[in-house]
């Protein structure tokens, strides 16, 4: 795959602080790349640097081979940027925000119309698209940033904090968006929430005071949840066949064992399959013991690395 986004040795001083220190990693067309960590670690500057609102004191970044400095312009004709809180003109129709901001990208006549009239399909405003902004949920005013971004077909999108505020069924349906739109283009998201990046990106680059830790990739984007079992210790092939008939059930690995219990990891699409399952592992007699849910390995991973950097 073509890297779109290339970081490499970014560093920037707020005067005596250093705020983002020899950060280095790559975006692919067709992935998305999570930038986690805590607030104050260091994400929003990297998205200033990446976009041309601030120059690196130290290093250089590149949007689809050209330099966000010395190429500015080039390189931001390449992104699609959703701060996190976007400006948009709310006494404004969805088009005409559209439109104006696609005349703000040169774009005109024909071609004008083509570009909103896409964006609109691929964010789903349809239903909205004669609707004044200021009428719109916070979902759909995040679509149409999002619609933003994309009228000139970018490159690279650029999404920070894009949950934010969001109720639970406006966050499932972003994430299905940002999957989506990974299709033909590279995505950069940040969050400071670890299930967020999980459940979106291809791979996370963790941060934490202006350091980046790892680039780690994900199994899936998807992976839904993870639930600890404990039970009787019993025959593990015929505990683990008992477990995958689950309905909602990914995946059941033995985790560990002792003469008296077993732990199984066992990866489902929701977590309320955990009802099933100890219904489940209760007719079957093996004997239940105990259901929690278990910790990421992203979670697992965040929390090691984060504990041995804070012990520096």
């Amino acid at each position: 795959m073509t890297s779109i986004l290339v970081a490499d040795h970014l560093t920037k001083w707020y005067g005596p602080r250093l705020a983002v220190d020899d950060v280095s990693f790559e975006v692919q067309r067709g992935e998305v790349v999570g930038l986690l960590g805590p607030n104050g670690s260091g994400k929003s500057t990297i998205l200033r640097l990446l976009t041309g609102y601030l120059r690196p004191s130290r290093g250089t970044a590149r949007i689809a081979g050209f330099d966000v400095v010395a190429q500015g312009l080039q390189a931001r004709n390449r992104i699609g940027y959703v701060p996190e809180d976007v400006p948009l003109y709310t006494h404004m129709r969805v088009t005409d925000f559209l439109a104006f901001m696609a005349r703000l990208r040169g774009l005109s006549g024909a071609a004008l119309v083509r570009a909103v009239d896409s964006v609109v399909q691929q964010v789903s405003l349809d239903t909205v698209r004669h609707l004044l902004i200021s009428k719109l949920s916070r979902g759909y005013r995040q679509r149409v940033a999002i619609a933003q971004a994309l009228i000139s077909s970018p490159e690279l999108l650029v999404l920070d904090e894009p949950t934010n505020g969001l109720d639970p069924r406006q966050i499932i349906e972003l994430r299905e968006l940002i999957r989506s739109l990974a299709s033909d283009r590279a995505i950069l998201v940040t969050s400071h929430v670890l299930a967020e990046i999980e459940r979106v990106a291809h791979r996370a680059a963790i941060l934490l005071n202006g350091r980046l830790l790892t680039v780690h990739t994900l199994a899936r984007g998807d992976r839904g949840s993870e639930l600890r079992v404990q039970i009787r210790a019993e025959a593990g092939s015929a505990v683990q066949a008992c477990l995958k008939a689950v309905a909602g059930v990914l995946d059941a690995r033995l985790e560990a064992q002792s003469d008296t219990l077993e732990t199984w990891r066992v990866s489902v699409s929701e977590p309320v399959v955990g009802e099933q399952i100890s219904q489940a592992v209760t007719r079957a007699g093996f004997g239940m013991r105990e259901i929690t849910t278990a910790a990421s390995d992203l979670e697992d991973l965040f929390l090691r690395l984060t504990a041995q950097e804070q012990q520096r």
